[in-house]
C-alpha cells in the first residue's frame, strides 16, 4: 500500500491547494508547477499558491469513463482559466450539465476522484464548481 500513496503524497500541494510556482526571471505563474520556465526558458520558481477561482473556458460531457471514473459517468470536464492565468482541466460539479455556459465563473473545491487498489485507497483531489460570483 505504501506504494500508492507515495505519488498521492508527493502530488498534495497540487491536488488540494493548487499550488503551482512562478518564475524569478519573467513572473510567469504555472500550474502544474514547471522545471523550465514556457515563456522565457528560466529555471528559477519559487511555489505559488492559486486562488481557485476563474472562468470556464470550455467543457464537455464524457459518458465513456476511463477506467476507474465509471461511477461518475456521465460528467462533465472542464478547462477553466484561472484568474491568475493558467488553464487548469478538471472535472466539473454540483452543477447540471444543461446549465454550464462558456465565461461562468468557477471555483475549485476538493472531492473524491477515485478509488484505487483492492483495499479501495481514496483518492481526493481539486474540481471546479459554479462560484455564484
Amino acid at each position: 500500500m505504501a506504494e500508492n500513496l507515495a505519488p498521492n503524497w508527493r502530488l498534495r500541494e497540487q491536488r488540494y491547494q493548487l499550488v503551482g510556482n512562478v518564475c524569478l526571471k519573467c513572473g510567469a505563474k504555472h500550474f502544474p508547477p514547471r522545471q523550465v520556465c514556457t515563456e522565457c526558458r528560466g529555471a528559477e520558481f519559487e511555489p505559488f499558491p492559486f486562488s481557485g477561482n476563474g472562468e470556464l473556458y470550455s467543457f464537455t460531457t464524457l459518458r465513456q469513463a476511463p477506467s476507474g471514473f465509471e461511477d461518475f459517468a456521465p460528467y462533465a470536464v472542464g478547462m477553466i482559466k484561472l484568474d491568475e492565468g493558467p488553464l487548469v482541466e478538471a472535472m466539473l460539479t454540483d452543477v447540471n450539465q444543461d446549465d454550464l455556459e462558456i465565461g461562468m465563473r468557477m471555483e475549485m473545491v476538493t472531492r473524491k476522484i477515485r478509488a484505487e487498489g483492492e483495499r479501495g485507497l481514496l483518492i481526493y483531489g481539486y474540481k471546479f464548481r459554479p462560484s455564484g460570483d
